[in-house]
């Protein structure tokens, strides 16, 4: 199994967080091994916004026989942590505090199909920010909805 190294934190000396997803998005820096395992991707970043597209796979069905809510969350959270990443000045930094999920309606490999979750910036302040994101199917229906709170660490002196 190879290994995968984060990115060196000089990138955060010399990128933005915007910077540095849109890398990502073009392939000039290595995508997170996560997206791979849970089969979704980043798509679209804007100032506040962050937007990802995937399908679950049968390797994450619970006993049940849907998608584990898990997976729902990974892909919320990567939206909701992402909106707040295009936000990071040259050398800042964050970590999700907490986060809530509802869950709206079950997921099955197949069906829907393909999942859009577009994360959203409420609030950026100094140390605190506010971050909301939707699962929808491609007609818009709404799978699950989330909200997150992310601490901003400044730039190291």
């Amino acid at each position: 199994m190879t290994r995968v190294a984060p990115l060196p934190a000089e990138i955060y000396e010399t990128m933005t967080g915007l910077d540095a997803l849109r890398a990502m998005i073009a392939g000039a820096l290595p995508k997170p091994p996560i997206a791979r395992t849970l089969n979704f991707a980043l798509t679209e970043v804007d100032n506040g916004r962050a937007v990802f597209a995937g399908e679950p796979t049968a390797d994450v069905l619970n006993p049940l026989g849907s998608v584990h809510g898990g997976w729902a969350a990974a892909i919320l959270d990567s939206a909701l942590g992402c909106a707040v990443h295009t936000t990071l000045n040259l050398g800042e930094k964050y970590t999700t505090v907490e986060m809530k999920v509802n869950y709206l309606r079950p997921i099955f490999p197949g069906k829907p199909g393909r999942l859009i979750c577009e994360g959203k910036v409420i609030n950026r302040g100094r140390t605190l920010a506010l971050s909301e994101a939707r699962l929808v199917d491609l007609e818009g229906r709404l799978y699950a909805h989330a909200s997150e709170t992310c601490m901003i660490f400044p730039k190291s002196a």
